[in-house]
């Protein structure tokens, strides 16, 4: 069973430094405010992302397992949320060495690759190792016009097509904005005769982990997509009660709403398993780009949000944890702990007489992966730090699914708390903005020359604030 302990962020465990009873009483009635907003927004179609997990996934399965048994490579072409999802079920449902297995234990699937990034070296790093005619590629963009991933498109239909010739559609597979043709990438599958996956057009591309766009790449790999959805329709059920004390997700964002009022502006997940690294990361870019914004609903100046940071348990305890107990009182941490791992591995009674090693003997990693979880959130603890920790009887396509939904329930309530629009980017948008002039494309003539204006005029200013590192 799955549950939320939040006992350490109370005033009972850390005194001062915690939320009271009162505080979280004072929030009942706004939470039931938000309650009836969300099921409104909800039964009025605005919320299409809690939808996505009652979808039928029959032809997504189909598509994958026909692909699946005709490439060695497998090549995610994404950014951010087009690619954060894929990466984070990947990584929690495989072989931790996946790609290193021989393709009889992958079960015949093709090895997984992913270029988020425009970093040129990772890019023909990964041309050096796959050949094209055994590659197939997904290429992931809601709006289809995201820099990054745009330009590794080029690159690789430019690659394929020299390297099979017509074939060349074939090996490519592309996921998008659902619409009637508008978008480049629609009107580019369309010329091309290539395959097209749909993203429905209210659900953003980091809220889209349960659409095409996530589960594609993981039916690829042979993930259970199904049990991943019943898993977010498991959570959907059990977050429907509006009361608070009763509901795991209004909890959660209430209390990280009350903390950021008593100064906890970061927001950290330390999930005590090597399978979640990637979950905190497609984590960090759903709470960010969801509550970190400049002006409220009303446009009010307020420079919401609070800041998403992932650490690892165990290892970063050995980087972090310092920080977390000594450093400065703006953190609220957030474990997850498992209760039991997929595997796990003995420890021998060795060494015998040796006080520093032969204490390992009878137990397990899996044990000491626990004992380490519970010993740092006691020292947490200890040190006044605020933090809470959710229990998942193990990682498996259930357990992820449910996290993932509970997470996007999160962040919309968040979003209503902080009065913010969870579901906008300007903040990205006017990056892309600058990224489209800088780099000449037609239509944004105007910002270019603004922009060498500008900064023609910083270089005259800078010139003496500058220090060369030789």
């Amino acid at each position: 069973m799955m549950k939320l302990d939040f006992s350490n962020m109370m005033e009972s465990r850390i005194g001062e430094r915690g939320i009271s009873i009162g505080a979280i009483e004072d929030m009942e009635h706004r939470i039931k405010e938000i309650d009836r907003k969300l099921k409104s927004d909800r039964s009025e179609g605005r919320l299409q992302f809690m939808e996505l997990p009652y979808k039928n996934v029959d032809e997504i399965i189909s598509l994958a397992n026909e692909e699946a048994t005709k490439y060695e490579n497998f090549v995610l072409i994404g950014i951010g949320g087009s690619s954060w999802g894929s990466i984070a079920l990947h990584t929690a449902l495989s072989h931790p060495y996946y790609n290193l297995l021989p393709a009889s234990k992958r079960n015949g699937r093709p090895r997984f690759f992913v270029i988020d990034n425009c970093d040129p070296d990772e890019t023909a790093g990964l041309f050096d190792i796959i050949d094209m005619e055994e590659t197939l590629i997904n290429v992931v963009s809601k709006s289809g016009t995201t820099p990054e991933p745009m330009a590794n498109f080029v690159k690789c239909y430019e690659m394929m097509k020299r390297s099979v010739g017509k074939a060349y559609a074939e090996h490519f597979i592309i996921t998008t904005d659902e619409g009637d043709g508008d978008g480049v990438l629609r009107r580019v599958a369309e010329r091309e005769g290539i395959r097209c996956l749909e993203i429905p057009k209210r659900v953003g591309g980091r809220f889209s982990v349960f659409s095409p766009a996530g589960l594609f790449p993981a039916a690829v790999s042979g993930i259970d997509i199904k049990e991943v959805l019943n898993g977010a329709r498991h959570m959907d059920e059990a977050c429907k009660k509006p009361d608070i004390w009763d509901n795991p997700a209004y909890m959660f964002a209430v209390l990280e709403y009350l903390a950021i009022d008593k100064g906890y502006n970061i927001s950290v997940l330390m999930p005590y398993s090597r399978k979640l690294r990637y979950f905190g990361n497609w984590y960090m870019q759903l709470w960010a780009e969801s509550l970190g914004k400049e002006h409220d609903r009303d446009n009010n100046t307020v420079n919401a949000g609070s800041t998403p940071l992932k650490a690892i348990g165990a290892a970063d305890q050995h980087s972090l944890l310092q920080l977390f107990n000594e450093g400065p009182f703006d953190k609220v941490i957030t474990f997850i702990r498992v209760e039991s791992y997929e595997n796990d591995v003995s420890l021998p009674a060795v060494f015998r007489g040796w006080n520093e090693l032969e204490y390992f003997g009878g137990h397990t990693l899996g044990e000491l992966m626990k004992t380490e979880q519970f010993a740092t959130e006691l020292a947490l603890t200890n040190h006044m730090r605020p933090n809470k920790t959710i229990v998942i009887p193990a990682i498996n396509a259930f357990t992820v699914g449910a996290l993932m939904y509970f997470f996007e329930l999160v962040t919309t309530v968040m979003g209503e708390l902080l009065n913010v629009n969870a579901f906008d980017q300007p903040g990205v948008e006017e990056g892309k903005r600058l990224t489209y002039a800088l780099m000449g494309r037609r239509g944004f003539e105007r910002e270019r020359e603004e922009i060498r204006a500008k900064m023609g005029e910083e270089e005259k200013e800078s010139e003496s604030l500058v220090i060369y590192m030789e």
